[in-house]
């Protein structure tokens, strides 16, 4: 989301999922779920920087843990690509309290990990590589392994099930369609008609000229569609968590993949498309989709029926951040969904 953080104030001045679910029980004391006695981690909070290897040389990824559990630890992809982990802090809010372990990462480029300058780095099969190095330098497998993948970690999330998925114990994609022509088109047919037209012409002269530093271009999207898709919530009222990474978003891994801003995507990512490959993932899966999301919530619910073991949860009034504008019904899904593959309880 290109420059985003720092245009809200401007935006502000200028413009003056299912059914609700009981969080289950946690299936650990709280005492166990926070002995970190024995862990390696002990001294820097959780915090492990993990040497990651590429062709362009060894670099360092940061990583965080939050608790303790043998059979549930949820690996989180951020979205972007090139955002931080830092919009997804929500996640203190509930996994704690359902007793599950989980870890947030920042993937290479970001800003918490190393930022080498080395644009062949910025392709999605060596981020799935990556992806399995941090897993197995965090000792995560099958037994255990949860993947939830959020926008460009969702799409992240389905290559590395695709190559990997023998490591899975159970994938979450979140707020992201299998296929980017198909969400490109959603972008131009529904969502774009829906806009104000005049505001919508205006965006559109500016990317024409490429004129993406322009402020008024961020100053016409923030109300004409980001707190429409992306976040619905006045910008004034947008968590902390979500400004400082937008702040931080690296536009030298995000503008090359995904263009420059979440209207569509116009990056080397464009002609991704990996709907006919759902079948081979045979994991415990859940999608989530959203009304008001930039992605089609109808093509993310048949994504649910096209891969082999998939339950979907819809956020009747959410967006692309539906963990913030529907947030209960968000984690009450994802929360069961964790304890249903962890019981055996999964059904679709």
């Amino acid at each position: 989301m290109k420059r985003l953080a720092g245009m809200v104030s401007l935006a502000i001045a200028t413009s003056a999922c299912g059914a609700n679910t009981a969080t289950p029980p946690r299936s650990s004391s709280s005492e166990s779920y926070l002995d970190y006695s024995g862990r390696d981690d002990v001294l820097t909070g959780g915090v492990k920087m993990i040497p990651i290897n590429t062709p362009k040389g060894t670099f360092k990824v940061w990583t965080k843990r939050t608790g303790n559990s043998p059979t549930m630890k949820v690996l989180l992809l951020h979205g972007g690509p090139g955002a931080t982990h830092e919009y997804m802090e929500a996640f203190d809010s509930y996994f704690p309290q359902a007793s599950i372990e989980y870890y947030y990462y920042d993937q290479l480029g970001s800003a918490f990990s190393d930022q080498p300058d080395e644009p062949d780095l910025w392709e999605l099969p060596r981020f799935v590589e990556e992806v399995d190095q941090v897993r197995t330098a965090l000792k995560l497998d099958p037994r255990n392994f949860y993947l939830l993948g959020q926008s460009w970690g969702g799409m992240l999330a389905i290559e590395y099930a695709l190559k990997y998925q023998q490591n899975l114990k159970g994938l979450v994609i979140s707020n992201m369609v299998s296929s980017i022509p198909g969400y490109n088109e959603y972008a131009k047919n529904v969502l774009m008609p829906a806009m104000d037209q005049k505001a919508l012409a205006e965006i559109k002269k500016l990317e024409a000229a490429g004129q993406y530093s322009n402020p008024r271009y961020m100053e016409l999207l923030i109300p004409n569609f980001y707190v429409e898709h992306i976040l619905r919530m006045p910008p004034d009222q947008w968590p902390d968590g979500v400004n400082r990474a937008f702040k931080r978003l690296n536009e030298k891994v995000y503008v090359p993949m995904q263009g420059p801003s979440e209207m569509g995507a116009s990056g080397k990512l464009v002609n991704w498309d990996r709907t006919a490959d759902l079948a081979k993932i045979t994991v415990p899966t859940l999608t989530i989709g959203a009304k008001y999301d930039t992605m089609d919530p109808a093509q993310m619910e048949k994504m649910a029926s096209l891969v082999k073991r998939g339950r979907y949860l819809y956020c009747p009034n959410g967006s692309h951040m539906a963990m913030y504008d529907d947030q209960k019904v968000y984690f009450d899904g994802v929360v069961k969904f964790v304890h249903d593959v962890d019981r055996g309880k999964f059904r679709p």
